[in-house]
C-alpha cells in the first residue's frame, strides 16, 4: 500500500473523466456519475494524506441517501490527516463501457481511479449485494481475494449489518467493522498513517496491527476449522488476536451531529429529502428483526439537538421535506414536543410548508395523531407493519399489536383524511399455519371496510415478503421455508384476496428470498458461491429484472454444498454458528430462551418500560438506555411489567394462555 500519488501520478493526471465524459451519452442516466452535489466536502487529492473512497454497492440514486456513509464521509474530511471521496456501483450499461475502454471504478468528487486510494470502504446493507460487492473489487483493479493483495493494494474494508456474519465475503476483504463506525474509522486512519509514514510494505503486520482495534475484525487472522459439513470453530492465528470481536457502540450521539452537510443530488434519488437520525437502537424485541436486536440498547439523541441539525439542514439544503429517522421514530421520549418545535422552527425560519416524516409509525393514534399534525393537509398514505396476520402469530414474533390497536389506528387515519394505507408482513415465520397466512388477507379487508366508512376511494396496499432468519436474532436457530412452501402461501394470499375490492397485494419473489438465506447464515465456504455467481454475470441480484436463481443454485452444486444444510435444516442448541466468534451485544442464552419462549407463543413486553431481561445489549457495554423520558408510551399494547423470575433477575415472560 503506497500513497495516491506513487499509483496514479497524483494531481490532475489522477482522473478518469476525460474518457468517462465522452462515454456518458452512451449511457442511461450519466447524471449518476458527474458529482457535483450540493453538502460535498472532499478536499482535493493529496499523497499526505490518508485517502479513503466509500463506496455504495447497489446504484447512484439508491446509494446516495445512505446515511452511515454520509457520516463517515464528512467524519475523515474533517480530519487534518484524512480525505474521503463517495463511488457507487455503476449500471450496467456504463460497465460495458468502462471494461471495454479500460476505465476502472472511478470517485464522484475528482473522478480519482479507485485504486488509488488508501482503502476501499463499503457498506453492506444487504446479502444480494454481495456479488455488487466484488464486481467494484474487479472494477478497482483490485485482486478480488484479500489473499492476492499486497503492499501497493488498497485495504478493503467493510461495515453495515451485513457484517454480523462477514463469514460469506471473509476471503474477499481486509477488515470488517462491527457496529457504530464513528470512532473506528478515525482509530484505522491512525493506524494506516503510522504505517505509510513508516515506509513499511508489510501488509500482513498492518492487517495485524488492525486486529487489536475494538470492533474491527480481520479475517485472514484466523483459522477455520470444520469436521465433515459443521463449523467446529473459528480461530485466531497469532496469541494477540482477539478471539472474540465486540461490536462498537457510540454511547452518547450528541457528540455526532452527522451529517452536518447532508448531500444535496443534482439527479433523482430515492428518498429526496433531509434526514437527520433521532435515536439508534430499539427496545420492542421482534424477534424476526436483527436491526432491532444489534443496535441495542437505544440512545436517544438531545431534542434541543434534532431542532438545530434540523433547521440548519433545512436552510442548507433547501429541502421543504423532512425525516426523523430511527428503527421506530414515534418511540423516542417526547416526539411531540419535537415535531411541533421543528415545525415552529420551519415558520419561523420562512420554510414551508413543511412536511416531517417519520419511519417506522407506531400503529396507535397516538401515532396517527402526530402524522395528522406534520402532513398539514397531505394526506398522501400511511404505512404500518402489523407483520403477522393473528395475534397468535404476533406473539411468537414478540410483535404485540393487537387487532384492536390496528384498526383504531386504521379508522383515525381515514377519518382524518386518509385514502390509502399500505401495511408489511412476513410469511414463512417460525410455527406459520395457513390460517395465520390467511390472516394477512382478513386484516387487509377489514382495514379496507373501515375506511369506506369515511370514503369510497379507501384502500389498502398488502405487502409480504418471505421471512429470512438472521443471525443476532432469536430465530438464528429456525429453518427457513422452502421455495414452494413461500409460493403456496402467496398463491393462498392471491385467492383469498382476488375479489376483496380495494385490497392490493404485493409479494417479494420466494426464489430471491432463497438466495438472501443462502448467504445470510452461511460460512466460509460460501465465498466460492457468491464469486461463481459473480463471475457468470450475476450482478445486481437485489434487482429482480438481474435476479438469476438459477445461478445461486448452479454455484451451490459445484461447490459441493447443500441448500437443505445452509437455508432449510433448524439449528440446534450446541450448534457452533459461523458468527459465535462476534460480540453483538447479546447473551446467546438469552437468544435462545427468546426462542424457546416464541414456540410457546409467550410475548416480552418493550425492556424501555418493564425491569431488565438481562439481555446484555446494556450491561455489556457500561451504559443503559438512553431516553429523555422514563415514562411509557401512550397507547398500544406492549403490557405492563411483570415479577422477576425467583433468582434469575429476569422478569416472568407475558402473554396470553395458550
Amino acid at each position: 500500500m503506497t500513497r495516491a500519488a506513487q499509483v496514479t501520478g497524483g494531481g490532475d493526471r489522477a482522473t478518469v473523466w476525460p474518457a468517462l465524459e465522452r462515454l456518458l451519452p452512451q449511457v442511461q442516466k450519466p447524471a449518476r456519475y458527474i458529482g457535483g452535489e450540493g453538502g460535498r466536502c472532499a478536499k482535493a487529492p493529496d499523497p499526505a494524506l490518508v485517502s479513503w473512497l466509500f463506496v455504495y454497492p447497489d446504484t447512484y440514486e439508491i446509494g446516495l441517501p445512505n446515511q452511515g456513509l454520509q457520516i463517515l464521509y464528512e467524519i475523515i474530511n474533517e480530519r487534518p490527516d484524512g480525505r474521503a471521496d463517495r463511488a457507487y456501483a455503476p449500471w450496467t450499461d456504463l460497465e460495458k463501457l468502462m471494461r471495454a475502454n479500460n476505465i476502472p471504478l472511478f470517485s464522484v468528487e475528482h473522478h480519482t481511479p479507485a485504486h488509488a486510494f488508501d482503502v476501499l470502504a463499503f457498506n453492506l446493507s444487504a446479502e444480494l449485494t454481495y456479488t455488487n460487492l466484488l464486481n467494484c473489487i474487479d472494477l478497482a483493479g483490485v485482486p478480488v481475494r484479500s489473499r492476492d493483495r499486497y503492499g501497493d493494494d488498497p485495504l478493503v474494508i467493510v461495515g453495515g449489518h451485513c457484517t454480523y456474519n462477514p463469514e460469506p465475503i471473509a476471503d474477499f476483504v481486509d477488515v470488517v467493522v462491527l457496529g457504530d463506525g464513528e470512532e473506528p474509522v478515525g482509530e484505522i486512519t491512525d493506524v494506516i498513517a503510522g504505517f505509510l509514514s513508516s515506509g513499511s510494505s508489510d501488509r500482513t503486520g498492518l492487517l495485524r496491527e488492525l486486529s487489536q482495534l475494538d470492533g474491527v475484525y480481520v479475517p485472514s487472522m484466523y483459522n477455520v476449522v470444520y469436521d465433515g459439513p459443521r463449523l467446529v470453530g473459528i480461530e485466531p492465528r497469532f496469541p494477540d488476536v482477539p478471539g472474540v470481536i465486540r461490536k462498537r457502540t457510540v454511547s452518547d450521539l450528541a457528540d455526532w451531529p452527522y451529517p452536518k452537510n447532508q448531500l444535496v443530488p443534482l439527479t433523482e434519488v430515492v428518498h429526496d429529502r433531509l434526514s437527520v437520525e433521532v435515536f439508534r437502537g430499539c427496545t420492542r424485541g421482534c424477534r424476526f428483526c436483527q436491526a432491532g436486536m444489534i443496535t441495542r440498547p437505544v440512545r436517544e439523541r438531545p431534542a434541543d439537538q434534532i431542532r438545530t441539525m434540523v433547521a440548519e439542514g433545512l436552510q442548507r439544503s433547501g429541502y421543504d421535506e423532512v425525516t426523523l429517522t430511527s428503527l421506530s421514530t414515534a418511540d423516542f421520549s417526547g416526539v411531540e414536543d419535537v415535531v411541533t418545535g421543528i415545525m415552529n422552527d420551519a415558520d419561523g425560519c420562512g420554510v414551508g410548508p413543511l412536511s416531517v416524516s417519520l419511519p417506522s409509525l407506531r400503529v396507535d393514534a397516538f401515532g396517527v395523531d402526530i402524522a395528522a399534525q406534520i402532513q398539514r393537509g397531505r394526506r398522501t398514505g400511511l404505512t404500518f407493519a402489523p407483520e403477522a396476520g393473528t395475534w397468535r402469530m404476533r406473539q411468537v414474533i414478540n410483535k404485540l399489536i393487537s387487532e384492536d390497536d390496528l384498526y383504531s389506528a386504521v379508522e383515525a387515519a381515514y377519518s382524518q383524511g386518509w385514502k390509502r394505507m399500505k401495511l408489511y408482513f412476513l410469511t414463512g415465520l417460525p410455527s406459520e399455519t395457513d390460517e395465520d397466512t390467511l390472516g394477512i388477507a382478513e386484516l387487509g379487508r377489514n382495514c379496507v371496510e373501515i375506511g369506506r366508512r369515511y370514503t369510497n376511494r379507501a384502500s389498502t396496499t398488502v405487502s409480504v415478503g418471505g421471512f429470512v432468519p438472521k443471525p443476532f436474532t432469536p430465530f438464528q436457530w429456525f429453518g427457513q421455508n422452502t421455495v414452494s412452501e413461500l409460493q403456496r402461501k402467496i398463491n393462498l394470499l392471491k385467492d383469498a384476496t382476488r375479489r376483496a375490492h380495494g385490497v392490493n397485494l404485493k409479494w417479494h419473489d420466494p426464489k430471491a428470498t432463497l438466495a438472501e438465506g443462502i448467504t445470510a447464515r452461511g460460512d466460509r465456504r460460501l465465498g466460492a458461491v457468491i464469486e461463481d455467481v459473480w463471475r457468470r454475470g450475476g450482478t445486481f441480484q437485489e434487482w429482480s429484472e438481474h435476479f438469476d436463481l438459477d445461478l445461486w443454485l448452479g454455484a451451490m452444486e459445484r461447490a459441493g454444498l447443500s441448500i437443505e444444510w445452509y437455508v432449510y435444516r433448524h439449528r440446534t442448541e450446541d450448534e457452533v454458528l459461523p458468527w459465535d466468534h462476534l460480540d453483538a451485544g447479546l447473551h446467546k442464552d438469552f437468544l435462545w430462551t427468546d426462542w424457546m419462549d416464541a414456540l410457546e407463543e409467550v410475548g416480552l413486553p418493550d425492556c424501555r418500560w418493564t425491569p431488565c431481561y438481562d439481555c446484555g445489549a446494556c450491561t455489556g457495554y457500561g451504559i443503559e438506555h438512553v431516553v429523555a423520558s422514563a415514562s411509557p408510551p401512550a397507547g398500544g399494547s406492549q403490557g405492563t411489567p411483570g415479577p422477576r423470575r425467583p433468582g434469575t433477575g429476569i422478569p416472568v415472560r407475558l402473554g396470553a394462555s395458550r
